[in-house]
């Protein structure tokens, strides 16, 4: 209820509440974009850890670096898809669990 009044207050008082998406001005298209990157973003640290490797053996293990690591997990616009990609298959990620991580 708390967060309601919150959100009440705000309007009263001529702000507009939206989402990243009305903020930024993105399109739908846009919008899915960034959902998708930050969502393989999300699940390549969450396997990362779960296997126990820290982001220099993640790099070790796909010829990259650590920086670059640490950039995929923050879902830095730098990193293509493609890389995303393939690093979380470099952790044994299936493409059906990638799927399932695209899915929700």
């Amino acid at each position: 209820m708390a967060k309601q009044t919150k959100l009440e207050k705000l309007q009263r008082a001529g702000w507009r509440v939206g989402g990243p998406k009305e903020f930024l001005g993105l399109s739908d298209e846009e919008a899915a974009f960034i959902e998708i990157r930050v969502a393989l973003s999300r699940h390549l640290r969450e396997r990362r850890l779960d296997s126990g490797l820290s982001q220099s053996d993640l790099a070790i293990r796909m010829g990259s670096s650590q920086s670059r690591v640490a950039k995929m997990e923050s879902a830095d616009p730098t990193v293509s898809l493609d890389l995303l990609v393939r690093s979380l298959l470099a952790l044994g990620v299936s493409s059906a669990e990638i799927g399932k991580v695209l899915r929700k």
